[in-house]
């Protein structure tokens, strides 16, 4: 058995360039005659299915709490006590810090000393002033003398005014070294540490930021121009989150904001987004990738966008008479082409909805001849259509 076997293989090695020939024309033969290539003349078609077809607006945008209140100091001082810390909850009221109050302290005992002072000197210029009134009436002192005592009295009297205000104002600014929540909320950024010195001279330093609800979060995203004109309040939102990658979450648009910005060049508006954060996974900061739902159908029968650039029927139905590929469908039914009357429905990036009574399960859309020129069929080869009559794509 051996010795055969060694045989075949000199036989073989002797004639090694017959063999490779006859294997080169065998191979040639197959790609000629049974290749993969369509036929001239076959048609080449897309399906038409039925399904669900979505317009969408897609941008990004940055999660935020609804309403954030900025905390800040009205007085300069050293912060003495620190009450609360990131992600603190907070109750209207409750004390967030205190500056060191003794320089303040200071300014009210000096008010009220002065208060004291001008309350003094005006009890001294009133009952100089009925006294001279009185001997004015019995005819001791001239007039002169005693409208004197009487401007000195009302002088005296609104510098007690003056005193009392600055006494007023010490004593709030007092108030103003204890610092504390003016909403309920949660703590989401604190700026200061204890020992700092705060310096209120010319405008008001922040403190704390609060977040009033984390539980009802809002997206503000960017909207350009050329898209702005479908989106309405009201409309759904789909969105996701890096965090989360795997999860989708849901909102509504709330707002369009008229005021528009300019980005490179390209107009934008911002639309803010409604969205539910009762499980407070979402957190303030996070970039959402924002998918805005414009027009929503169900059950319809779609294409691909390259099933409609046929420009003529030419060289696929004879005689179509007034029909376009504007106005019908070339349908492949068994080996025949049909044309069916259709109108555009709803126009996606990369589908299109066909309205039309006389489709059925199975039609496919004939969009050119294997080996039609472009004037029959623009990219029907391109667009992977399928081979022989009826056949798949």
């Amino acid at each position: 058995m051996k010795n055969k076997i060694k045989a075949v293989f000199k036989w073989l090695w002797r004639r090694k360039w017959w063999v490779l020939i006859l294997a080169a024309v065998v191979v040639g033969a197959m790609l000629i005659f049974g290749g993969g290539k369509s036929k001239k003349g076959d048609f080449v078609t897309l399906p038409i299915n039925k399904g669900e077809l979505r317009q969408v607006v897609t941008a990004t945008g940055e999660i935020k709490p609804v309403n954030t209140v900025s905390v800040g100091s009205q007085v300069s001082g050293t912060i003495d006590e620190l009450y609360v810390d990131y992600n603190s909850k907070v109750k209207k009221g409750d004390l967030l810090l205190k500056i060191e109050p003794s320089v303040l302290q200071a300014s009210v005992d000096e008010a009220k000393a002065s208060l004291d002072s001008a309350v003094s000197q005006r009890n001294y210029a009133r009952n100089e002033y009925k006294r001279n009134k009185t001997l004015y009436n019995d005819g001791y002192i001239a007039r002169a003398e005693m409208e004197q005592s009487q401007t000195t009295y009302e002088q005296a009297e609104q510098s007690v005014k003056r005193a009392q205000s600055q006494y007023d104002r010490a004593v709030t600014n007092l108030g103003y070294a204890t610092i504390t929540s003016p909403v309920d909320g949660t703590v989401i950024s604190r700026k200061v540490d204890k020992g700092q010195t705060v310096a209120a001279s010319f405008q008001t330093p922040d403190l704390f930021e609060i977040a009033e609800d984390l539980t009802s979060m809002q997206i503000e995203t960017s909207v350009s121009e050329a898209d702005i004109g479908v989106i309405k309040e009201g409309q759904a939102v789909t969105f996701t989150v890096d965090a989360y990658p795997t999860q989708t979450f849901e909102g509504v648009v709330r707002q369009i904001r008229l005021s528009p910005t300019t980005t490179s060049n390209v107009v934008v508006y911002t639309v803010v987004i409604d969205v539910d954060n009762s499980d407070l996974r979402l957190m303030p900061g996070m970039t959402a990738f924002v998918t805005i739902i414009v027009t929503e159908k169900h059950d319809v029968w779609k294409v691909q966008n390259a099933a409609l650039l046929l420009r003529s029927f030419e060289g696929i139905v004879e005689n179509p008479g007034d029909a376009t590929p504007k106005t019908h469908l070339a349908l492949l039914r068994g080996e025949q082409a049909t044309l069916v009357p259709f109108e555009k429905g709803l126009v996606t990036a990369t589908e299109t909805e066909v309205v039309s009574d006389e489709i059925v399960q199975g039609d496919r859309i004939i969009v050119g001849r294997a080996g039609m020129d472009s004037a029959g069929a623009t990219g029907a080869k391109r667009n992977g259509g399928g081979r022989g009559p009826g056949g798949p794509m």
